[in-house]
């Protein structure tokens, strides 16, 4: 398997001169923890997670906390409190990401994220951002295979689920994962209803090549 066979294709983001309300906001509408930022030419510029809001003024914690005694720069403790202070996204991000290409095998991608500790990788396609890859979509993809390549069919299979539920203005989820082995497909994610777990169902099951439907799927708050 490689990074574009357990991806999720449908990313939300944010643009570096939204609010930090904002971003929180979606984060809690979509159920996840991180949002690549996109620039009005739809460039990869950074990336804001949950981490970022922890050491927020709007939670009362000082200026500069003890933790920050250790910065050694006056520019170091500055930049502290501008991502603590600052309502602009811009200023919070991590702008230095990691990042890997679709191609990228699942073996280096835990590998990268246990050398970096990081949650999650953009995955690119060139200069274009095609998906995110998150520590779930690697959990999920043990479960259900082993570390390797993907055969054709199983990628053809998942590629033309997502194309069929992208397509169904019915099927609202957000963060749906899918992978295959064999013509067994695995649906991850949440949905809003119960309607829409089944639809999610169907449409996987009406696709030729396929063996069989587990559905992992679970309702939202708002179902």
């Amino acid at each position: 398997m490689i990074a574009r066979d357990v991806m999720t294709v449908d990313v939300v983001t944010v643009s570096p001169d939204h609010s930090v309300s904002h971003a929180a906001q979606i984060m809690l509408d979509h159920h996840i923890s991180g949002l690549p930022v996109l620039d009005d030419q739809g460039h990869l510029v950074g990336i804001v997670t949950e981490g970022d809001f922890l050491r927020r003024s709007e939670l009362g914690l000082p200026a500069l906390s003890p933790d920050d005694q250790h910065l050694s720069t006056n520019g170091e403790r500055a930049r502290s409190y501008v991502k603590s202070h600052s309502w602009k996204v811009a200023d919070v991000m991590t702008a230095n990401l990691v990042q890997v290409d679709e191609g990228a095998s699942l073996t280096q991608i835990a590998a990268l994220m246990e050398e970096r500790g990081i949650k999650r990788l953009p995955v690119m396609r060139g200069d274009n951002l095609v998906g995110i890859v998150s520590r779930a979509d690697l959990l999920h993809a043990l479960i259900t295979a082993k570390l390797d390549d993907t055969a054709p069919g199983d990628y053809a299979i998942r590629r033309s689920i997502l194309t069929r539920l992208k397509e169904n203005s019915d099927v609202t989820g957000v963060n749906l994962t899918i992978t295959v082995t064999d013509g067994m497909v695995h649906l991850w994610g949440v949905v809003n209803s119960e309607s829409e777990r089944d639809l999610s169902r169907v449409v996987a099951e009406g696709v030729r090549g396929v063996n069989g439907v587990y559905d992992h799927l679970t309702l939202s708050d708002r179902g």
